[in-house]
């Protein structure tokens, strides 16, 4: 693998755990082309730089519900359940890990997180615009539902009829007159 690891490579390997964007172990050792046992060590050994927010473990339940989301098996025989590392947790493993490639490839991955969040904030003045324009639409349409409202009050009032009316008893109608 170069060391230009695409963007879209990158946020597929981001998932949405305990609520917030983390990347596994197995995915970052990979990218960074070691062992998933050596990165496991190399944040074992400095352990004090990955506080809980910046690395956690994955629970029995959420690695099952994170394959079937994934939809892949290929995971099956491990016997560690994986770490999951936030954007922090990621910053801090070029630090443990020395090699030119894990530096270039945290820059790239540091760069996808930050246009991730870029992406959902403009996601978010998004929904904000199209809110207020709901609010508008609601109002404008208020004022057409009212006015079709009253036309229909108007139409359902007794019309008073057009035209004469006979006041003379239907039966005397075509009989001659009394003289």
């Amino acid at each position: 693998m170069s060391n230009d690891v695409s963007v879209e490579t990158i946020a597929g390997k981001i998932y949405l755990i305990r609520g917030t964007k983390a990347m596994l172990d197995r995915d970052l050792a990979e990218l960074y082309g070691v062992e998933t046992k050596q990165l496991k060590r190399a944040v074992k050994r400095n352990i004090d730089r990955f506080p809980s927010d910046f690395m956690f473990d994955l629970t029995r339940d959420e690695f099952t519900n994170l394959r079937s989301h994934i939809g892949t098996s290929s995971w099956g025989g491990d016997r560690y359940l994986p770490m999951a590392f936030t954007e922090q947790g990621v910053a801090m493993l070029s630090s443990v890990l020395n090699s030119k490639r894990a530096i270039q490839v945290n820059i790239q991955i540091i760069r996808t997180f930050t246009k991730l969040r870029h992406a959902l904030l403009d996601n978010e003045n998004l929904r904000k615009e199209l809110e207020e324009l709901k609010q508008i639409t609601d109002e404008r349409f208020q004022i057409v539902f009212e006015t079709l409202d009253q036309l229909i009050n108007i139409e359902n009032k007794p019309k008073k009829k057009i035209g004469f009316t006979a006041k003379e008893k239907r039966g005397s109608y075509g009989k001659p007159k009394k003289m």
